[in-house]
Order: structure tokens, then sequence, then C-alpha cells
């Protein structure tokens, strides 16, 4: 056996409360896609942002090519060959593409930037890889997608010897992650060695070399490819048997809610019932009813996110209308859409989910601090925002030390579970849920899955839009596929298949 690229050895890390790892292990061999699993706050993200220079470890040591390092910052990291993308984007909006990439490593002739000789050089770069960008672009008007190759695209610039990817196929759609995958294969057949964060076993068990879990902080268990099944590590990383789909899973939660699942293919097609969300805008017209789930499938930047944000009162209605109970929301705000019964999980929980800088209890707070039993008048109920986070926390396993720990300290999964917690705790009438799971380990996704459920079957509207084609199919009493900002089809799931909806999502007329 060769000697490995890296060694970690002894790794822990506390914060307040917390122990976030706890005395880690951990080999990496050059050219080795190693996949890192474990639940939402098992301590992946933590290790990998001490390997990069952005935590320092409490005790331990890195050793790495045999000789024992400090790396004491991420510019430290890239000279060492260390490049990291993180799960939430480090690109400045406002620049281009070919500015963010640029920051950094920048390239002059003489005393000025030489933009020409970079453009020349990343262009080349990307089409190597086979990531599509467009250097010119503001990094602002990119949907998540591209935002994601930009980042990929910044990290491999670099050649790193070591590359870490913190949930990447997050925000991809089935296409762009097999094409993230070949780039990841190519780079572990070139010797660079790739360390995968991820909660999506599928995909582990596609590209991984070498699996290992994290529980609690501690490295419980690892597997090499062929030794694993989905049931098996996911029951690692839970601690618990626990089926690997969520569409055949029991709920993770205990109470009323812990029944067997019901997917909407085996329940009987619901009544009608009013509708609650109308829609008819140019080349887009549908409605959801109350008690039923409409699915958006469609390939990133086909017009879901100007769809939903027409809908949940961030973008002026025009031309054309949208109804919510009736009520047209022309010239309403978000505010005014909440007051309607209009609840919205978005793509981006950081932009426009969470305010970082606040608490738990705050963020938790952030729809209804306004009225009772949060404030009486003008004065804030503090016990009553406290004891309502409080069950929140609990009832959505939202993992951390107090409801005072400021949002920004969370895992990336337990901030989704945040605004999913806040979101579905509200009385409402329409759910616009867009990628609702990203980020969430098996076990919080299936919780999610079944609380959405629950919506519908309590006579919520629920309007999913997800680059998940398993979740919209496994989740969706309704399929509607949004191709180049139109409507293409509005299909019963049960008759819907999977080629059928690619062929469409890729525009075939069907």
């Amino acid at each position: 056996m060769t000697t490995p690229l890296l060694q970690l050895r002894g790794i822990t890390k506390r914060f307040p409360g917390v122990l976030a790892n706890n005395g880690i292990d951990l080999d990496l061999h050059k050219g080795e896609v190693l996949a890192l699993l474990g639940e939402n706050g098992a301590g992946k993200t933590t290790l990998m942002n001490i390997l990069y220079g952005l935590y320092a470890p409490d005790e331990g040591e890195i050793v790495l090519r045999g000789e024992g390092v400090r790396i004491e910052s991420p510019a430290r990291a890239m000279k060492y060959g260390i490049g990291m993308v993180h799960q939430h984007f480090s690109l400045v909006p406002a620049l281009t593409v070919l500015e963010n990439l640029m920051l950094g490593a920048e390239q002059r002739r003489g005393p000025l930037l030489d933009e020409e000789g970079a453009r020349g050089r990343l262009a080349e770069l990307a089409a190597r890889y086979g990531i599509s960008v467009e250097l010119s672009a503001r990094v602002t008007e990119l949907p998540v997608g591209q935002q994601q190759r930009v980042e990929i695209l910044k990290a491999l610039q670099r050649e790193p010897a070591i590359l870490i990817l913190d949930e990447p196929t997050g925000v991809l759609t089935p296409q762009e992650v097999d094409d993230l995958f070949r780039v990841v294969r190519d780079l572990g057949a070139g010797g660079t060695a790739v360390i995968l964060i991820t909660h999506k076993l599928r995909e582990v068990l596609a590209v991984a070399d070498r699996m290992v879990v994290l529980r609690g902080g501690r490295l419980v268990g690892s597997a090499m490819r062929g030794e694993a099944t989905e049931a098996s590590l996911a029951e690692l990383m839970v601690g618990r048997a626990i089926p690997a789909s969520a569409s055949q899973a029991r709920a993770p939660c205990e109470g009323p809610q812990d029944k067997p699942f019901e997917g909407p293919q085996d329940r009987q097609a619901p009544p009608a019932q009013a509708p609650v969300l109308e829609v008819a805008l140019e080349g887009v017209t549908f409605t959801v009813r109350a008690g039923e789930i409409a699915g958006v499938a469609g390939v990133e930047g086909n017009g879901q996110t100007e769809l939903v944000e027409a809908i949940t009162g961030l973008r002026e209605v025009a031309p054309g209308s949208i109804r919510l109970t009736g009520q047209d929301l022309a010239g309403r705000d978000r505010r005014q859409v909440m007051e309607l019964g209009g609840s919205y999980i978005p793509a981006d929980r950081q932009r426009q989910g969470l305010v970082l800088g606040y608490t738990i209890a705050d963020n938790l707070a952030l729809c209804d601090y306004h009225r009772p039993p949060m404030a009486a008048g003008i004065s804030l109920m503090v016990r009553a925002i406290m004891d309502h986070a409080a069950r929140l926390m609990r009832a959505f396993d939202i993992r951390a030390g107090s409801v005072l720990t400021p949002m920004n300290n969370l895992s990336g999964g337990n901030q989704q579970k945040a605004v999913v917690a806040r979101e579905l705790s509200r009385p409402m009438k329409l759910l616009v849920a867009v990628q609702p799971t990203r980020g969430l380990d098996v076990a919080s996704t299936e919780f999610v899955h079944r609380r959405l459920l629950e919506t519908r079957d309590h006579g919520g509207a629920v309007l999913l839009v997800s680059t998940e084609l398993d979740e919209v199919m496994t989740l969706s009493d309704r399929i509607l596929v949004m191709y180049r900002g139109r409507i293409v089809a509005d299909l019963p799931t049960t008759k819907a298949t999977r080629q059928e909806l690619g062929l469409l999502m890729a525009g075939a007329s069907g």
C-alpha cells in the first residue's frame, strides 16, 4: 500500500455546547474518490473546513505527503494544493464570471490585468472539463446551477492535488450531475484526490472508490466500492435501519405522524376541490387545488425562478394574472402574500430564507414576530418566541446548542431544516417549496417529504419545484414540465415516465 497523500490524525474540534469532531483519523490516497457521509451536523463540513484552513483543530495533526503541516488559512491550503467548492457559494454577485474566476489568480501583462489571456485560458479549461459557462455574464444574473459550475471551475483552475466538493449536486439537474461525475472520474484518473460530501447515496455508489461515515462527530465506519448498499450506508449514518428510498420509508418522528408512508400513487385521487392557486401568464397557465401537490419539472433556467418569484410576491405579475384563494396578487408584496396564506421555501436558504446573523429563535419567528403570541402591541414576547423555537427545534430535529445559537453557526442541512420548520408550522393555504430537501440527509429528506404529504392531506395546496426528478415523481399528484418559459406538459404522475419527462425537459414535443 502506498503512503497516503493525506492523513488526518486525532482531529478534534469543539464549539460552544457542541463537539463537532471527536478524534477523527482519516487517510486519502492519490487519485482516490472518497465519499464523506453523515447526517446533518455529523461534522463533515467542519472536518473539511479544518483541512481547508477555515478552522483550526483543537487537537490532532494534518500530515500531507508524509510531513506534518499547519493550514492556517485557505490561502495556505491552496498553496498546499487543496481546493474546496463550498455548499454555499463564495462568489461576488456584482462581478462577471471572468472577474470572479480571476480573483486571487490574477493574470497580468505588465502592470495591467490580462483579461484576454485569462479569458482564453479559462475557456480552454472549461472546454477540457465540459463545464459550460458564459464568462461575460454577471454572477447575480445566473441561476444557482450555473453558479455552481463557476465555483467548480474556480477550484479546478488551480489544478489542485486534493479537491473537496461539499454537496456539489444539490442544485444540479440529472444531466449536470452526470457531467460533474464525469469530471470527478477524469480528475481521479489524472491523479487528483477528490473528497465528496453528499447525502445522495445513489450518487455515492456510482462515483466513489471508498466511503467513510461520520456520526456524532466520530468516524463510525467505512466501505469500499462494491461492499456497501444504500441501506447499509443509511443505517451507518443514522445509527438504525432506515430504507434508503424516501418514497418507501417511515417518518423519523414520533406521535401522530408515525404511520405508514403513502405515496400519491397509493391513495385514491382526491375529490375535486376549490382552486387555491390560479396562474394565467403568457405560456404558463395552470391551477393547483386544495389537497394537491403539483410538481414542476424542468432543467434549471427555463423560467422556474421567475414563476416562483411572481407567485410569492417577489416579482411584478405582468402580463397576465395570478390568484391566491381568489385574490389577485398584482401589486402585492411578500408580506401581503403571506397574509393570504402563502408559505415559501426558497431554493437559496442563505440569501432568501434566513438572516444568518440572527439567532435560531429570531429566524423561526421571522414570519409572525409582529402578531400574538410573539408580540403584544409594539413589544416582542421574548419568552413566547424562545418557546416557539424550542418546539420547532424538537419537532424538526434542528441540531444546535440552544435557540440563541446564531444561524450562521449551523450546518447547511440544519439551516434548511429551520426554513422548512418555519414555513410548515404556519397556517397556510399554499406552500411553494423550491428544492425543499437540498442538503438534507436521508432521514431528514424523508421527514420533509412526509410533511409535504401531510400538508396536502390536510387540504393545503403545494407547488413543488425541484431539479430532483425522483422527488417530483414521488410526491406529486400532477407534473408540470417547463421549457423555455412555458408549460409544455401537464401530466398525472401515474401516467408519467422518466423517459417521457426527460424528453419534454429537453424540448421534445412528446
